[in-house]
Protein backbone atom coordinates (compact mmCIF):
# COMPACT_ATOMS: atom_id res chain seq x y z
CA UNK A 1 0.00 0.00 0.00
CA UNK A 2 1.60 3.39 -0.99
CA UNK A 3 0.49 6.25 0.96
CA UNK A 4 -1.94 7.78 -1.47
CA UNK A 5 -3.74 4.53 -1.24
CA UNK A 6 -3.57 4.11 2.05
CA UNK A 7 -5.43 7.83 2.61
CA UNK A 8 -7.86 6.72 -0.10
CA UNK A 9 -8.60 3.59 1.45
CA UNK A 10 -9.80 6.12 5.16
CA UNK A 11 -11.22 8.33 3.05
CA UNK A 12 -13.65 6.09 1.52
CA UNK A 13 -14.33 3.40 3.92
CA UNK A 14 -14.22 5.75 7.36
CA UNK A 15 -16.77 8.54 7.45
CA UNK A 16 -15.03 11.68 8.28
CA UNK A 17 -16.49 14.42 9.69
CA UNK A 18 -13.77 17.18 7.62
CA UNK A 19 -15.68 15.77 4.39
CA UNK A 20 -19.42 15.07 4.70
CA UNK A 21 -19.86 16.65 8.61
CA UNK A 22 -22.32 15.63 11.19
CA UNK A 23 -23.31 12.37 9.84
CA UNK A 24 -19.78 11.24 10.10
CA UNK A 25 -20.08 11.84 14.14
CA UNK A 26 -20.57 9.25 16.55
CA UNK A 27 -22.52 9.71 19.90
CA UNK A 28 -20.96 7.61 21.95
CA UNK A 29 -17.74 6.42 23.48
CA UNK A 30 -18.47 2.62 22.19
CA UNK A 31 -16.11 2.44 19.00
CA UNK A 32 -12.89 4.02 20.43
CA UNK A 33 -13.23 2.05 23.43
CA UNK A 34 -13.14 -1.68 21.24
CA UNK A 35 -10.41 -0.32 19.28
CA UNK A 36 -7.94 0.54 22.25
CA UNK A 37 -8.70 -2.19 24.02
CA UNK A 38 -7.90 -4.38 20.82
CA UNK A 39 -4.80 -2.49 20.62
CA UNK A 40 -3.95 -2.85 24.33
CA UNK A 41 -4.87 0.72 25.95
CA UNK A 42 -2.07 2.52 24.42
CA UNK A 43 -3.49 5.26 26.08
CA UNK A 44 -2.83 5.07 29.61
CA UNK A 45 1.01 4.13 28.79
CA UNK A 46 2.22 7.72 28.70
CA UNK A 47 0.69 10.98 30.47
CA UNK A 48 -1.63 13.18 28.66
CA UNK A 49 -3.48 16.86 29.18
CA UNK A 50 -6.25 17.46 27.54
CA UNK A 51 -7.54 20.17 26.02
CA UNK A 52 -10.98 21.55 24.79
CA UNK A 53 -12.94 24.50 24.19
CA UNK A 54 -14.81 26.51 21.18
CA UNK A 55 -11.89 28.61 19.92
CA UNK A 56 -8.47 28.97 20.80
CA UNK A 57 -8.23 24.97 21.91
CA UNK A 58 -5.79 23.99 18.81
CA UNK A 59 -3.37 27.33 19.85
CA UNK A 60 -3.46 26.65 23.21
CA UNK A 61 -2.71 22.47 22.55
CA UNK A 62 0.23 24.03 20.17
CA UNK A 63 1.45 26.49 22.99
CA UNK A 64 1.56 23.93 25.55
CA UNK A 65 3.02 21.51 23.69
CA UNK A 66 6.11 23.73 22.30
CA UNK A 67 6.73 24.60 26.54
CA UNK A 68 6.72 21.05 27.62
CA UNK A 69 8.96 20.16 24.45
CA UNK A 70 11.24 23.62 25.52
CA UNK A 71 11.55 22.11 28.95
CA UNK A 72 13.41 18.85 28.26
CA UNK A 73 9.66 16.47 27.69
CA UNK A 74 9.23 14.28 25.08
CA UNK A 75 6.20 15.86 23.95
CA UNK A 76 3.51 14.01 21.39
CA UNK A 77 0.95 16.31 20.27
CA UNK A 78 -2.82 15.55 19.06
CA UNK A 79 -4.31 18.01 16.96
CA UNK A 80 -7.57 18.14 14.35
CA UNK A 81 -8.14 18.55 11.43
CA UNK A 82 -5.08 19.04 9.08
CA UNK A 83 -4.68 21.80 7.10
CA UNK A 84 -2.58 20.21 4.07
CA UNK A 85 -1.16 16.81 5.20
CA UNK A 86 -3.32 14.06 7.12
CA UNK A 87 0.36 13.34 8.93
CA UNK A 88 0.16 16.60 10.75
CA UNK A 89 -2.26 15.42 13.28
CA UNK A 90 -0.32 13.50 15.06
CA UNK A 91 3.53 15.17 16.15
CA UNK A 92 6.09 13.91 18.55
CA UNK A 93 8.78 16.65 19.39
CA UNK A 94 7.29 18.74 16.53
CA UNK A 95 8.05 16.20 13.75
CA UNK A 96 4.95 14.62 11.83
CA UNK A 97 3.70 10.70 11.41
CA UNK A 98 6.03 8.99 9.31
CA UNK A 99 3.69 8.09 6.40
CA UNK A 100 5.40 4.70 6.87
CA UNK A 101 4.02 4.65 10.28
CA UNK A 102 0.34 5.40 9.04
CA UNK A 103 0.72 2.62 6.15
CA UNK A 104 1.97 -0.36 8.40
CA UNK A 105 -0.89 0.76 11.26
CA UNK A 106 -3.63 0.66 8.25
CA UNK A 107 -2.74 -2.67 6.68
CA UNK A 108 -2.10 -3.73 10.27
CA UNK A 109 -5.23 -3.20 11.95
CA UNK A 110 -7.64 -3.31 8.79
CA UNK A 111 -9.70 -6.38 9.92
CA UNK A 112 -9.78 -4.36 13.26
CA UNK A 113 -11.31 -1.53 11.24
CA UNK A 114 -14.02 -3.72 9.52
CA UNK A 115 -15.25 -5.04 12.42
CA UNK A 116 -15.79 -2.29 14.48
CA UNK A 117 -16.49 0.53 11.37
CA UNK A 118 -14.97 3.49 13.39
CA UNK A 119 -15.51 6.63 11.90
CA UNK A 120 -12.39 8.25 10.46
CA UNK A 121 -11.65 10.60 13.25
CA UNK A 122 -11.74 7.23 15.90
CA UNK A 123 -9.50 5.33 13.85
CA UNK A 124 -6.64 8.49 13.91
CA UNK A 125 -7.24 9.05 18.07
CA UNK A 126 -6.56 5.53 18.40
CA UNK A 127 -3.49 5.20 16.19
CA UNK A 128 -2.41 8.96 17.71
CA UNK A 129 -2.23 6.93 21.17
CA UNK A 130 -0.53 4.00 19.68
CA UNK A 131 2.03 5.84 18.06
CA UNK A 132 2.39 7.90 20.99
CA UNK A 133 2.58 4.29 23.12
CA UNK A 134 5.74 3.40 20.48
CA UNK A 135 7.06 6.49 21.25
CA UNK A 136 7.11 6.17 24.54
CA UNK A 137 6.78 9.83 24.68
CA UNK A 138 6.73 11.76 28.41
CA UNK A 139 3.59 13.48 27.90
CA UNK A 140 1.17 14.11 24.97
CA UNK A 141 -1.04 16.85 24.59
CA UNK A 142 -4.63 15.45 23.21
CA UNK A 143 -7.18 18.45 21.21
CA UNK A 144 -10.60 17.62 21.48
CA UNK A 145 -12.20 17.31 18.32
CA UNK A 146 -15.46 18.24 18.54
CA UNK A 147 -17.46 19.46 21.94
CA UNK A 148 -15.66 16.98 24.86
CA UNK A 149 -17.84 14.93 26.87
CA UNK A 150 -18.67 12.31 23.74
CA UNK A 151 -15.23 13.25 22.24
CA UNK A 152 -13.35 9.78 20.95
CA UNK A 153 -10.19 11.70 22.93
CA UNK A 154 -12.34 11.67 26.15
CA UNK A 155 -11.05 8.10 27.18
CA UNK A 156 -7.94 9.23 28.82
CA UNK A 157 -6.86 9.81 32.11
CA UNK A 158 -5.34 13.24 31.94
CA UNK A 159 -2.76 14.89 34.78
CA UNK A 160 -5.02 18.36 33.53
CA UNK A 161 -7.21 19.24 31.48
CA UNK A 162 -8.08 22.69 29.79
CA UNK A 163 -11.07 24.63 28.45
CA UNK A 164 -10.70 27.17 26.47
CA UNK A 165 -13.23 30.23 25.74
CA UNK A 166 -16.68 28.74 24.78
CA UNK A 167 -18.94 30.33 21.64
CA UNK A 168 -21.38 29.04 19.34
CA UNK A 169 -20.65 26.48 17.09
CA UNK A 170 -21.82 23.20 16.16
CA UNK A 171 -25.19 24.12 17.96
CA UNK A 172 -26.73 21.05 15.79
CA UNK A 173 -24.71 18.61 17.70
CA UNK A 174 -23.66 20.52 20.99
CA UNK A 175 -26.59 22.26 21.69
CA UNK A 176 -28.58 25.85 21.33
CA UNK A 177 -27.47 28.03 24.41
CA UNK A 178 -23.90 28.46 25.74
CA UNK A 179 -24.75 26.59 28.76
CA UNK A 180 -25.45 23.56 26.90
CA UNK A 181 -22.20 23.47 24.65
CA UNK A 182 -20.43 24.51 27.83
CA UNK A 183 -21.90 21.41 29.40
CA UNK A 184 -20.63 19.01 26.62
CA UNK A 185 -16.95 20.84 26.70
CA UNK A 186 -17.04 20.52 30.88
CA UNK A 187 -17.53 16.91 29.97
CA UNK A 188 -13.48 16.12 29.97
CA UNK A 189 -13.34 17.44 33.92
CA UNK A 190 -12.43 13.79 35.58
CA UNK A 191 -12.47 12.94 38.84
CA UNK A 192 -10.11 14.15 41.39
CA UNK A 193 -7.99 15.92 38.13
CA UNK A 194 -7.27 19.31 38.22
CA UNK A 195 -9.73 21.82 35.28
CA UNK A 196 -8.54 25.11 33.97
CA UNK A 197 -10.76 27.38 32.07
CA UNK A 198 -9.11 30.06 30.38
CA UNK A 199 -11.71 32.83 30.61
CA UNK A 200 -14.16 33.28 32.99
CA UNK A 201 -17.32 34.19 31.61
CA UNK A 202 -19.64 34.70 34.06
CA UNK A 203 -22.92 33.37 32.15
CA UNK A 204 -21.74 29.76 31.80
CA UNK A 205 -19.43 29.49 35.16
CA UNK A 206 -21.90 27.65 36.98
CA UNK A 207 -21.48 24.96 34.90
CA UNK A 208 -17.99 24.16 35.48
CA UNK A 209 -17.86 24.76 38.60
CA UNK A 210 -21.10 22.00 39.34
CA UNK A 211 -19.18 19.72 36.88
CA UNK A 212 -15.98 20.30 39.04
CA UNK A 213 -17.99 19.94 42.20
CA UNK A 214 -19.49 16.48 40.87
CA UNK A 215 -16.54 14.95 39.88
CA UNK A 216 -14.67 16.41 43.17
CA UNK A 217 -12.18 17.62 40.83
CA UNK A 218 -10.14 20.83 41.87
CA UNK A 219 -11.36 23.70 39.05
CA UNK A 220 -9.37 26.88 38.03
CA UNK A 221 -10.59 30.15 36.83
CA UNK A 222 -6.91 31.28 34.91
CA UNK A 223 -8.23 34.71 34.98
CA UNK A 224 -8.85 34.79 38.64
CA UNK A 225 -5.37 34.66 39.07
CA UNK A 226 -3.22 35.31 35.74
CA UNK A 227 -3.75 38.96 34.00
CA UNK A 228 -2.18 39.52 30.52
CA UNK A 229 -1.12 42.90 29.34
CA UNK A 230 -1.11 43.58 25.95
CA UNK A 231 2.40 45.59 25.28
CA UNK A 232 2.69 45.66 21.73
CA UNK A 233 1.47 43.64 18.19
CA UNK A 234 3.05 43.25 14.86
CA UNK A 235 2.11 41.25 12.08
CA UNK A 236 4.18 38.20 12.85
CA UNK A 237 3.25 38.37 16.82
CA UNK A 238 3.09 40.22 19.91
CA UNK A 239 4.87 41.01 23.62
CA UNK A 240 2.90 40.42 27.07
CA UNK A 241 3.31 41.59 30.64
CA UNK A 242 2.15 38.91 32.92
CA UNK A 243 0.70 39.11 36.05
CA UNK A 244 0.47 36.49 38.74
CA UNK A 245 -1.59 37.16 41.69
CA UNK A 246 -1.26 40.80 41.16
CA UNK A 247 2.72 40.87 40.68
CA UNK A 248 4.53 40.92 37.35
CA UNK A 249 5.41 37.36 36.64
CA UNK A 250 6.74 37.48 33.17
CA UNK A 251 8.23 40.94 31.80
CA UNK A 252 8.10 41.47 28.26
CA UNK A 253 6.72 38.08 27.07
CA UNK A 254 7.34 37.22 23.22
CA UNK A 255 5.24 35.25 21.20
CA UNK A 256 4.96 34.10 17.45
CA UNK A 257 1.56 33.49 17.63
CA UNK A 258 0.10 37.12 16.12
CA UNK A 259 -4.21 37.36 16.79
CA UNK A 260 -5.64 39.41 19.22
CA UNK A 261 -7.27 36.25 20.42
CA UNK A 262 -4.13 34.94 22.13
CA UNK A 263 -4.79 37.15 24.71
CA UNK A 264 -7.43 34.74 25.70
CA UNK A 265 -5.33 31.79 25.39
CA UNK A 266 -2.57 32.67 26.90
CA UNK A 267 -3.87 32.94 30.38
CA UNK A 268 -5.03 28.90 30.29
CA UNK A 269 -1.89 27.83 29.10
CA UNK A 270 0.33 29.45 31.77
CA UNK A 271 -2.12 28.39 34.61
CA UNK A 272 -1.81 25.06 33.38
CA UNK A 273 1.80 25.00 33.35
CA UNK A 274 2.08 26.26 37.03
CA UNK A 275 -0.41 23.38 37.71
CA UNK A 276 1.82 20.81 35.87
CA UNK A 277 5.02 22.38 37.82
CA UNK A 278 2.83 21.61 41.52
CA UNK A 279 2.36 18.40 40.12
CA UNK A 280 6.48 17.50 39.96
CA UNK A 281 6.79 18.86 36.02
CA UNK A 282 9.81 20.68 35.68
CA UNK A 283 8.78 23.59 33.82
CA UNK A 284 11.44 26.72 34.05
CA UNK A 285 10.18 30.43 32.91
CA UNK A 286 12.80 30.08 30.41
CA UNK A 287 11.18 27.37 28.93
CA UNK A 288 7.94 29.13 29.02
CA UNK A 289 9.65 31.68 27.31
CA UNK A 290 11.28 29.86 24.89
CA UNK A 291 8.14 27.92 23.89
CA UNK A 292 5.99 30.79 23.82
CA UNK A 293 8.19 32.80 22.06
CA UNK A 294 8.62 29.85 19.51
CA UNK A 295 5.11 27.83 19.20
CA UNK A 296 5.08 27.77 15.64
CA UNK A 297 8.93 27.19 14.74
CA UNK A 298 9.01 24.09 17.53
CA UNK A 299 5.41 22.53 16.78
CA UNK A 300 4.69 23.62 13.16
CA UNK A 301 1.22 25.52 13.85
CA UNK A 302 -0.28 27.13 10.70
CA UNK A 303 -3.30 29.20 9.69
CA UNK A 304 -3.74 31.13 12.82
CA UNK A 305 -2.95 34.84 11.69
CA UNK A 306 -0.79 34.09 9.00
CA UNK A 307 0.79 36.38 6.91
CA UNK A 308 1.60 34.72 3.37
CA UNK A 309 2.66 37.99 1.27
CA UNK A 310 3.19 41.21 1.36
CA UNK A 311 2.13 44.57 -0.98
CA UNK A 312 -0.53 43.40 -1.09
CA UNK A 313 -0.73 41.91 2.53
CA UNK A 314 -1.97 38.41 2.40
CA UNK A 315 -3.16 36.91 5.18
CA UNK A 316 -5.51 33.97 6.52
CA UNK A 317 -6.62 32.45 9.87
CA UNK A 318 -8.98 29.54 10.14
CA UNK A 319 -11.31 31.61 12.55
CA UNK A 320 -14.60 30.49 11.13
CA UNK A 321 -17.37 31.05 13.95
CA UNK A 322 -19.31 33.97 15.23
CA UNK A 323 -16.82 35.06 18.03
CA UNK A 324 -13.70 33.82 15.78
CA UNK A 325 -14.87 36.40 12.77
CA UNK A 326 -15.72 38.69 15.10
CA UNK A 327 -11.89 38.32 16.34
CA UNK A 328 -10.68 38.70 12.87
CA UNK A 329 -12.76 41.69 11.96
CA UNK A 330 -11.46 43.50 14.47
CA UNK A 331 -7.61 43.14 13.68
CA UNK A 332 -8.15 43.81 10.09
CA UNK A 333 -9.94 47.27 11.38
CA UNK A 334 -6.98 48.09 13.30
CA UNK A 335 -4.42 47.37 10.25
CA UNK A 336 -6.75 50.84 8.77
CA UNK A 337 -6.31 49.07 5.41
CA UNK A 338 -7.57 50.97 2.32
CA UNK A 339 -9.64 48.07 1.23
CA UNK A 340 -9.64 44.46 1.93
CA UNK A 341 -10.12 41.89 -0.55
CA UNK A 342 -12.23 39.07 1.45
CA UNK A 343 -11.73 35.69 0.11
CA UNK A 344 -14.63 33.71 1.58
CA UNK A 345 -16.02 30.22 2.00
CA UNK A 346 -18.16 27.87 4.35
CA UNK A 347 -19.85 24.75 5.21
CA UNK A 348 -23.09 23.90 4.38
CA UNK A 349 -24.04 22.51 8.05
CA UNK A 350 -24.13 25.35 10.01
CA UNK A 351 -25.76 29.28 9.85
CA UNK A 352 -23.31 31.46 7.67
CA UNK A 353 -26.16 34.06 7.77
CA UNK A 354 -24.96 34.88 11.06
CA UNK A 355 -21.90 35.09 10.06
CA UNK A 356 -22.24 37.38 6.94
CA UNK A 357 -24.54 40.20 8.81
CA UNK A 358 -20.96 40.74 11.03
CA UNK A 359 -18.61 41.46 7.60
CA UNK A 360 -18.47 45.06 6.67
CA UNK A 361 -20.13 45.95 3.01
CA UNK A 362 -17.02 47.68 2.00
CA UNK A 363 -15.35 45.18 1.82
CA UNK A 364 -14.66 43.53 -1.43
CA UNK A 365 -15.62 40.20 -1.50
CA UNK A 366 -14.16 36.83 -3.57
CA UNK A 367 -16.70 34.13 -2.88
CA UNK A 368 -15.20 30.40 -3.30
CA UNK A 369 -16.38 26.90 -2.46
CA UNK A 370 -13.64 24.27 -0.94
CA UNK A 371 -13.03 20.89 -2.99
CA UNK A 372 -14.68 18.93 0.10
CA UNK A 373 -18.65 17.49 0.11
CA UNK A 374 -19.75 19.93 3.06
CA UNK A 375 -18.49 23.00 1.40
CA UNK A 376 -21.87 25.44 0.70
CA UNK A 377 -22.07 25.77 -2.90
CA UNK A 378 -20.92 28.67 -3.95
CA UNK A 379 -23.93 30.14 -5.63
CA UNK A 380 -25.70 29.88 -3.10
CA UNK A 381 -23.22 31.85 -0.61
CA UNK A 382 -22.97 34.38 -3.19
CA UNK A 383 -27.02 34.08 -2.82
CA UNK A 384 -26.84 34.57 1.20
CA UNK A 385 -24.30 37.13 0.67
CA UNK A 386 -26.45 39.54 -1.18
CA UNK A 387 -29.34 39.29 0.66
CA UNK A 388 -27.51 40.83 3.87
CA UNK A 389 -25.73 43.29 1.29
CA UNK A 390 -22.57 41.94 0.54
CA UNK A 391 -21.60 42.19 -2.86
CA UNK A 392 -18.66 39.65 -4.98
CA UNK A 393 -17.75 37.85 -7.80
CA UNK A 394 -18.73 34.02 -7.46
CA UNK A 395 -15.53 31.56 -8.07
CA UNK A 396 -15.67 27.67 -8.40
CA UNK A 397 -12.29 27.01 -6.59
CA UNK A 398 -10.13 28.94 -3.58
CA UNK A 399 -7.37 29.09 -6.10
CA UNK A 400 -9.77 31.01 -8.86
CA UNK A 401 -11.16 33.38 -5.92
CA UNK A 402 -7.40 34.49 -4.16
CA UNK A 403 -5.73 34.89 -8.21
CA UNK A 404 -8.76 37.52 -8.87
CA UNK A 405 -7.84 39.53 -5.14
CA UNK A 406 -4.46 38.89 -6.40
CA UNK A 407 -5.19 40.54 -10.21
CA UNK A 408 -7.21 43.15 -8.52
CA UNK A 409 -5.65 44.45 -4.57
CA UNK A 410 -2.80 47.83 -4.88
CA UNK A 411 0.23 47.32 -3.07
CA UNK A 412 -1.20 49.21 0.11
CA UNK A 413 -4.69 47.03 0.45
CA UNK A 414 -5.00 43.93 2.50
CA UNK A 415 -6.25 40.36 1.02
CA UNK A 416 -7.80 38.13 3.74
CA UNK A 417 -8.47 34.61 3.17
CA UNK A 418 -10.73 32.52 5.25
CA UNK A 419 -14.15 31.29 6.58
CA UNK A 420 -13.61 28.04 7.20
CA UNK A 421 -10.69 25.87 8.19
CA UNK A 422 -10.97 24.25 4.57
CA UNK A 423 -10.93 26.99 2.38
CA UNK A 424 -7.40 28.07 4.50
CA UNK A 425 -6.53 24.39 3.78
CA UNK A 426 -6.34 24.88 0.01
CA UNK A 427 -4.14 28.43 -0.17
CA UNK A 428 -1.04 26.91 -2.47
CA UNK A 429 1.41 29.12 -0.47
CA UNK A 430 0.54 27.52 3.01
Amino acid sequence: MTYQECLDYLYQQLPMFQRIGNAAFKKSLDNIIALCDALGQPQHKFKTVHVAGTNGKGSSSHMLAAVLQSAGYKTGLYTSPHLKSFTERVRVNGAELPQDYLISFVEQHKDLFEQVKPSFFEMTVALAFQYFADEQVDVAVIEVGLGGRLDSTNIITPELSLITNIGFDHQALLGDTLAEIAGEKAGIIKPHIPAVVSTKQSEIAHVFEQKAAAEQAPLYFATDSIRVQVLEQHLEGQVYDVYLDGNRWLQSLQSDLAGVYQKFNLPGVLKSLLLLREQGFTISDDAIRQGIGRTKTITGLKGRWQVLGNQPLIICDTGHNVDGVKQILAQLAALAPKQVHFVFGAVNDKDVTTTLQLLPKAYNYYFCQAQIPRALPVLELQEKAKMVGLRGEAYATVSEAIAAAKGNAEPDEVIFIGGSTFVVAEIDEL
